[in-house]
């Protein structure tokens, strides 16, 4: 028998060291199955980037073992990179009907509808699939419809918690099943991979409904202003609650932004949103209406510069001015390390004239400790698996777990491509498989890598010379050249008598080149590169991009 037969594997292929791009796969002998799909979004140094996507060759690899793909709730972080990932790796998608809602419009996006199987779950249902059983437990997020997953395999039952808080009065549906957590617990549960998001933050999370009585009274105080409140576009039960205060006060509700009107769109076809008739009008009819009886929900509550609310604020917004007096209300908190950004934005609201919230109108999605503790108190799991978020969230909930009693050698603190083969007897990290992240740029896949991205930041922060010269064909005698281009290095106004120092040493370069009867085309190169690099960072101390460009003339 080899060594981890009668194991399972788990394999997180992303999601761990940062918040985004969650996918495990879970692997019993001939069988995978894959929790969750997501993108993360492009770091400050990426330019140019506009995704990032989990690195799938473990699953590309094993394609014939794949059986289905299960999502836990519909935010980009855990369904942003299925249309990438079905295109390699094409499997069944199982998941809540609003989840499905908003895969099944990213789908028809990349011309994957007709291609790909999915199928509907309802809470409480099981799939079986090949050596596994994936049971949808009722939980509580920012998105209706988010689910945990008990997954049955031979060697035990694994209980994945997908992104969730404890919210006993949501605004939509019913409170967390936190009775079939206790039957599972009472049945014995292999490993426990819970959310460590907010396991840093002590209590509970508070409850979506305490937003809502925070915006009426908002509503209240603020008559005689237009309203304009950003917002995540998939916090669906926030938009309900916007809607209804504005409804009570008698305000129209403009919708905009592209993420929030699909997202908005999806969920009131679906029915997980109760708009009164006649409150919603289009963005153009804000004009045959008093400021005062208008509400504009918007997308951009991160500063991120091509979301509605940051156009407005910069006055770029073809259908929207910020008019002095206008109330703002962020009604969520930055995401880590986006603080400057929405600071930005902030601070050109208020020198437009508004008035601006960002404080009290925001819960998070997410369990804080007491929460987590009644979790791991129900599941009583043998293993711990701390999951998505950074690296010191994954330990505070580590912590945790080692205070509710789980001994310290069966709490696993995973790096994204580990292999942890456990079953009821032991648990090690057997192996490690390719991961990473795939750059998404425009309509190219992982076409971007390290080494452009390393250009794109030379060239950002140092800019680039360009040095053409034309040689003879037979003789490789120059005819015309060299000159210098430069761009984003310096001004050439300001700086004529470093550019013409600088076509001096590329002359004597050439001259020196010519009289040694130098005339391949590598060498050249590198002698206009090593001779103009070192006089510019003598002179200037920095290190621009030096691409000597030669043109064969007949």
């Amino acid at each position: 028998m080899k060594k981890n037969e009668g194991k399972l594997k788990i394999i997180p292929l992303g999601g761990l060291e940062q918040i985004g791009m969650n996918i495990t796969a879970f692997e019993f002998e001939d069988s995978i199955i894959v929790v969750d799909c997501g993108l993360s979004f492009p770091e400050d140094e990426m330019y140019g980037i506009d995704l990032v996507i989990p690195d799938v060759t473990y699953l590309k690899n094993h394609i014939d073992k794949v059986k289905g793909f299960f999502i836990t709730h519909g935010h980009e972080d855990h369904i942003g990179a299925l249309p990438y990932v079905l295109k390699e790796v094409n499997a069944p998608v199982y998941a809540t009907k609003l989840t499905m809602g908003l895969i099944n419009h990213k789908l028809e996006e990349h011309g994957l509808d007709k291609k790909v199987k999915r199928k509907v779950v309802k809470y409480g249902q099981s799939i079986n699939l090949g050596n596994f059983r994936v049971e949808f437990i009722r939980t509580n997020h920012s998105i209706q419809d988010a689910a945990a997953l008990a997954i049955y395999s031979p060697a035990g039952i694994v209980v994945h918690t997908g992104d969730f808080k404890v919210d006993y009065t949501p605004v939509f549906g019913d409170a967390i099943d936190l009775q079939r957590f206790g039957e599972l617990g009472k049945k014995g549960v292999l490993a426990l991979m819970c959310d460590s998001t907010n396991a840093e933050r002590a209590g509970f999370t508070q409850s979506e409904k305490t937003v809502g009585r925070t915006f009426d009274t908002i509503f209240s105080d603020n008559m005689d202003k237009r309203i304009i409140v950003a917002t995540f576009a998939s916090n669906v039960d926030r938009v309900q609650q916007i809607i209804n205060a504005a409804h009570r006060y008698g305000r129209k509700v403009v919708v905009e932004g592209r993420s929030m009107v699909n997202i908005i769109h999806t969920a009131s076809e679906l029915g997980y949103l109760d708009i009164p008739e006649n409150t919603l009008i289009e963005i153009e009819m804000l004009k045959n209406y008093p400021d005062e009886k208008t509400v504009i929900i918007t997308t951009g509550s991160q500063g991120e510069s091509m979301a509605a609310l940051p156009r407005m604020a910069a006055n770029l917004h073809r259908k929207v001015t910020i008019k002095p007096g206008d109330l703002v209300i962020f009604s969520s908190n930055p995401i880590p390390g986006n603080e400057k950004a929405v600071s930005r934005v902030i601070n050109e609201l208020y020198s437009q004239g508004a008035d601006v919230i960002f404080q009290d109108t925001h819960v998070s999605g997410h369990a804080c400790q007491e929460e987590i503790k009644l979790i791991y108190s129900l599941v009583r799991p043998q293993y711990a698996i701390p999951v998505h978020g950074e690296y010191r969230h994954l330990v505070a909930q580590a912590k945790l777990a080692e205070e509710l009693g789980t001994p310290k050698e069966n709490i696993f603190i995973l790096s994204s491509g580990d292999v942890l083969a456990l079953d009821g007897k032991s648990a090690e990290v057997v192996d490690q498989v390719p991961c990473g992240d795939i750059l998404v740029d425009g309509l190219g896949v992982g076409d971007v890598g390290n080494i452009v991205l390393r250009d794109r930041q030379k060239l950002a922060e140092d800019g680039i010379i360009i040095v053409v010269l034309s040689m003879e064909a037979g003789s490789g005698r120059i005819v015309a050249g060299p000159d210098i281009i430069s761009r984003g290095f310096v001004y050439i106004r300001g700086a004529e008598s470093l550019l013409d120092e600088a076509q001096s040493v590329l002359n004597e370069t050439v001259l020196g080149l010519e009289d040694r009867g130098v005339t391949d085309w590598n060498r050249i190169k590198t002698e206009i590169k090593d001779s103009l690099g070192d006089f510019v960072w003598k002179k200037t101390k920095r290190k621009p991009m030096i691409m000597p460009i030669i043109m064969e003339v007949d």
